[in-house]
């Protein structure tokens, strides 16, 4: 991999006009690593980081609420995960598409038009119900399609909105932590909302957040202002030209795979030992352990950039935390153990996302992000597929995120090249 590094340099810039002075945060030792109370205490961050988390919220409800809809339809068990895979799957296809839109024309149109194309879909779905199969089938994949790429115009909006590459750093830490509340908060106000109305009431709320969310972002005044910097001219490869942005898009595939094989794997121990509780909180100690690692990156995050020695040392870590998992355990044990690559994953994450950041070429920002998404989804559909398949063993997470940290590790580019953001 690059030994990319984020710089002070944007690669994005608001549009040319008057521009309004930054707040002055709390002052800090220049060796100690803004907070994520500092990025927050910044104008707009707060707003801009909660409405893309009620943007994004349908991303851990729809799933869920397409497999209660279907099966209240009348549907199996299989036609209605096949409903819910395929709305994980779908936005892969269109976050690229529209992040690129979006880097060439702006970031609200793209957004707005993916608002109406993720949630009117839903609503359709909430309204006339998954009867007809062909119709359901359009619906989810079309509302996957469309989802707006608000995630990558978060990230490009960072080095706009804060004053220095220290706080962008911690901005993608904070965002990759509460990330995690999406697919925890998500299916258990799904089951609720089901439980206490309809599945089809869930799918309207999903709906209704997708849209609010994303238009609360998309008329922020950084946003309306926001240009991505020039790219060259015929470059239809855009933000996938860099070769070493290859590799380290494949081995984001396959940490996917590492976090699609957990889902299957709490449900196979939770049947081995029979622990039916095992099932929902392992994913989620998985994701508190999470947002733990994410608030501890942030605060020990080297006060440069991040090198290739801490990508690859992530990665090994990673692949090494789910060797205890092999072992034969009980329930509890087994539980505890999920936290160590849990705590893990959100600062592997983070490290990843800055270097493709960083090598992602000038005006392709939220294109780049756009892949890594679609990347990181390939891989979640394909974990769960595969380790359904092998019986929900912990060897399936285990190998997937060897691959991810032999991939992360690829050398594509001289030692000494660096890569402003």
């Amino acid at each position: 991999m690059a030994h990319a590094q984020v710089s002070d340099t944007p690669r994005t810039a608001p549009a040319p006009g008057p521009q309004r002075a930054k707040p002055v945060a709390a002052a800090r030792r220049p060796d100690t690593p803004p907070s994520f109370r500092a990025v927050l205490h910044h104008r707009y961050c707060g707003r801009l980081l909660a409405a893309t988390l009620v943007g994004r919220l349908p991303l851990g409800m729809v799933p869920v609420a397409l497999i209660l809809t279907a099966q209240a339809d009348g549907h199996s068990l299989a036609t209605a995960s096949l409903l819910a895979a395929l709305y994980g799957i779908a936005p892969a296809v269109g976050l690229p598409l529209l992040g690129r839109l979006a880097d060439l024309r702006g970031l609200p149109m793209p957004c707005l038009l993916g608002a109406v194309l993720a949630a009117a879909p839903l609503l359709a779905l909430a309204v006339a119900g998954t009867s007809n199969p062909v119709f359901a089938a359009g619906c989810v994949a079309l509302a996957g399609i469309g989802f707006p790429p608000i995630e990558g115009g978060l990230r490009s909006l960072y080095p706009a909105v804060l004053p220095d590459a220290a706080h962008v750093r911690t901005a993608y830490t904070l965002d990759s932590s509460t990330q995690e509340i999406v697919y925890v908060a998500g299916p258990t106000l799904t089951i609720a909302i089901a439980g206490w109305r309809s599945p089809a009431a869930a799918l309207a709320v999903a709906a209704a957040a997708a849209f609010a969310g994303t238009l609360t972002f998309a008329t922020a005044a950084p946003v309306r202002s926001w240009r991505a910097v020039s790219r060259r001219r015929g470059d239809w490869l855009g933000a996938l030209r860099p070769r070493a942005m290859r590799p380290l898009l494949a081995g984001l595939v396959f940490l996917g795979v590492a976090l699609g094989a957990l889902d299957v794997a709490g449900i196979a121990a939770a049947d081995r030992h029979h622990a039916p509780w095992l099932a929902g909180t392992l994913p989620a100690a998985f994701s508190a352990a999470g947002i733990a690692g994410g608030a501890l990156l942030a605060r020990f995050q080297p006060a440069t950039a991040p090198q290739f020695r801490h990508l690859l040392l992530l990665a090994a870590l990673f692949a090494a935390a789910w060797l205890p998992l092999l072992a034969p355990l009980q329930p509890a044990a087994v539980l505890a153990l999920t936290a160590l690559p849990g705590a893990l994953f959100v600062p592997l994450l983070t490290v990843a996302s800055l270097t493709l950041a960083a090598l992602a070429p000038p005006g392709t920002s939220t294109e780049a992000v756009g892949w890594l998404s679609s990347a990181i989804r390939l891989g979640v559909a394909g974990g769960t597929a595969l380790a359904g398949h092998l019986g929900g063993h912990f060897a399936v997470p285990l190998l997937a995120a060897v691959v991810c940290a032999l991939l992360l590790g690829t050398r594509t580019t001289p030692a000494r090249a660096a890569v402003a953001v």
